[in-house]
């Protein structure tokens, strides 16, 4: 007899956090919003304005989704996807005006700070670069007690958030390729990110059930995350999100609403 053949047996759901990087400009913030259950809005560095911001916020609360402010390096004329030479007092200056205009925004609307999450070359580059790391949580320290922040498994700025108190949410990648470091392939390289459908669902089932992902090379890592990210300027974005959240149940998996 199977387990599924054992009376009153039932198997454990499994519930994911399914975020996306919104607010950069792209627009198709009214659709993803209802599918997710976080966001990560830009706020001015490499994207994002307080216009912008407020729209973005305002469909976030419309439809129950947790907002986090999604800083990067000041840098909108490469979308703050390459490193930059900068001072640590201009970056830890601009990371903090970056997250305060978020909660200004957030405060006018009765929306809480759920959490933080860096953006692009800045996410990469805190992820090994232990110094930097402790620079950027410095920035955002005075959020420590109230907010999560959104690092990926085994980082620089995990190790450095978990020593230094902060309430940790580890991330994974659902449309981008890992090499067996579990950084994130380099979006200069063929197959860095995963756009067919049905290659993100088997690549989140496998780190949802088995605790581990499939990189580049074939070989499988072992991994933790609580959240999963979709870029919202992946060009099938709400193709797959759509495609998640007609599928995932069928494989005892939800999206946390």
């Amino acid at each position: 007899m199977s387990i599924l053949e054992i009376p009153n047996f039932k198997m454990t759901r499994n519930y994911i956090d399914l975020n996306c990087d919104v607010g950069e400009g792209v627009g198709n913030e009214k659709e993803l919003l209802p599918m997710l259950s976080s966001c990560n809005i830009a706020c001015g560095g490499h994207a994002g304005n307080k216009e912008c911001m407020t729209k973005v916020v305002s469909l976030a609360k419309a439809n129950g989704i947790l907002v986090g402010a999604h800083p990067s390096y000041p840098d909108i004329s490469n979308f703050g996807r390459l490193s930059i030479g900068i001072a640590a007092k201009e970056l830890v200056d601009s990371i903090r005006s970056q997250v305060n205009s978020l909660v200004e925004v957030l405060d006018e609307h009765g929306v809480k700070l759920h959490h933080i999450k860096p953006h692009g070359a800045l996410y990469n580059d805190i992820a090994k670069d232990a110094s930097l790391a402790v620079l950027f949580l410095e920035a955002v320290k005075e959020y420590k007690n109230d907010t999560f922040l959104y690092a990926p498994y085994g980082s620089e700025i995990a190790k450095a958030a978990l020593a230094e108190g902060f309430q940790l949410k580890y991330e994974g990648f659902a449309d981008r390729n890992y090499e067996v470091d579990l950084s994130l392939v380099s979006r200069k390289l063929p197959k860095a990110l995963i756009t067919d459908k049905k290659e993100v669902l088997k690549h989140i089932l496998e780190m949802v059930k088995n605790k581990r992902v499939k990189t580049i090379d074939g070989k499988e890592i072992p991994i933790l995350v609580d959240t999963f990210c979709i870029h919202g300027d992946t060009p099938s974005a709400l193709e797959i999100v759509l495609y998640l959240t007609e599928e995932l149940p069928n494989h005892n998996t939800y999206i946390k609403k």
